[in-house]
């Protein structure tokens, strides 16, 4: 599979497992997050879910345990299911935050590339 070239901010499409709901947004690429992470009311919006676990995720805002719901995500016409955690990016730049988990699936990231302009 080719590598797919991203740059730290990319548009991506995010979808619920049926695909019957969508959203596009601007996302932050971190390759320094092991999972991606979608805002709370992203995942309301688009009826992401059930949640199928959690996980105890650090940030700069501390330790906390996020819940974890199944989603779709494409950046750059690659689909990729994952498994995402939920938490309120509401005071955060982006509401989406893509992480190892998804760039492992064929991504590699350039921090000279920078296409999509803040939200």
């Amino acid at each position: 599979m080719e590598k797919i070239e991203l740059g730290l901010v990319e548009e991506v499409e995010l979808l619920n497992l049926e695909e019957s709901k969508n959203l596009k947004a601007n996302a932050r690429i971190d390759t320094g997050a092991m999972y991606s992470s979608v805002d709370i009311r992203v995942a309301s919006k688009l009826n992401l879910g059930p949640v199928v676990g959690y996980k105890k995720v650090k940030s700069a805002n501390g330790n906390s345990l996020r819940p974890i719901v199944e989603a779709k995500v494409k950046i750059k016409n690659r689909l990729v299911t994952t498994k995402v955690t939920l938490a309120d990016r509401d005071k955060m730049t982006y509401s989406m935050l893509i992480g190892v988990n998804i760039l492992a699936d064929g991504f590699m990231v350039n921090p000279s590339i920078n296409k999509a302009p803040k939200e």
